[in-house]
């Protein structure tokens, strides 16, 4: 019993020593912590909007807002039946 109990004691001390030095280390490191979580942050947003924010490709990050062609219009070209093309929904 006084085995398991010394046990018990010894990885208590080991967790509580990493606890303290983990906070110890992130203490003293905070502002290198936070500058390097602010970057990925950032690189994340601005990575995800492409370029100048998806502008100069010529849209805002989705398809063409405006059909092209005869898309819509009744007897274009072809002579069609007039199907009109769903909106298209712009992605952000």
């Amino acid at each position: 019993m006084q085995k398991f109990v010394n046990v018990v004691a010894l990885s208590s001390g080991i967790v509580s020593l990493a606890v303290v030095i983990s906070g110890v280390y992130v203490y003293v490191n905070k502002d290198s912590i936070v500058d390097g979580v602010k970057q990925q942050v950032m690189d994340a947003a601005l990575g995800s909007l492409g370029g100048f924010g998806g502008l100069a490709g010529g849209g805002l990050g989705g398809g063409t807002l405006i059909p092209e062609g005869d898309a819509g219009i009744a007897g274009g070209a072809a002579g069609g039946a007039g199907i009109v093309a769903p909106p298209v929904i712009p992605s952000f």
